[in-house]
C-alpha cells in the first residue's frame, strides 16, 4: 500500500472501512484496560432494567475501533500521520450491542497548511459509524496532522 499525504487529500475524498464485529471478549477487555466497570456494560442483570434491555458496548470502545478501522488496516496513512490534533462534535447516535458488526464511512471535510511549517497540514475527516443494518451509531470529525509528502 503506498502512503497518502496531506498533498494527497483533497476535500471530498471518501472511504468505507472494512468492518469488525463487536464481541463480549472485546467489551470485558476495554472495561479491565479503562477501569470503566459501569454495569450497563458489564452486567446483564443491570442492563435488562435498562431502556436498552441488554448488555452494551462502551460509547467509547466503539469510538475507539473506529479510529482503528479507518487505517490501521489499510496502512494508508502509516507513513504521514503526525498526530491525532482532536475529536470534535462526537455524538453517540444508537447502541452497539454484543455481536453487532460496524464499519465505518469517512471523508475529508476540511484541509489547511499549517502556516508556521511548511512540511505538515492539518485535516478533517467527517466520520460515520454504521452497524450491520446500516444504521448510524456514532458520527463526528477528527482531525489529524498529515505530512507532506518528503521532497
Amino acid at each position: 500500500m503506498t502512503s497518502l499525504w496531506f498533498d494527497d487529500l483533497t476535500v471530498g475524498r471518501s472511504w468505507s472501512s472494512p468492518s469488525r464485529t463487536i464481541t463480549e471478549a472485546d467489551v470485558g477487555n476495554f472495561a479491565g484496560l479503562t477501569g470503566d466497570h459501569f454495569p450497563l456494560h458489564t452486567s446483564e442483570e443491570y442492563a435488562k432494567t435498562t431502556a436498552f434491555g441488554t448488555r452494551i458496548a462502551h460509547g467509547l470502545l466503539g469510538l475507539t475501533f473506529a479510529h482503528g478501522l479507518m487505517w490501521a488496516r489499510t496502512g494508508e496513512l502509516d507513513e504521514s500521520v503526525l498526530a491525532l490534533v482532536g475529536i470534535g462534535d462526537w455524538r453517540f447516535r444508537g447502541p452497539i450491542h454484543f455481536g453487532d458488526t460496524i464499519r465505518v464511512e469517512y471523508r475529508v471535510s476540511g484541509q489547511r497548511p499549517v502556516s508556521d511549517r511548511t512540511d505538515r497540514g492539518i485535516v478533517d475527516f467527517a466520520v460515520t459509524v454504521l452497524d450491520q443494518h446500516g444504521a448510524t451509531v456514532q458520527q463526528g470529525t477528527k482531525t489529524l496532522l498529515i505530512a507532506r509528502r518528503p521532497a
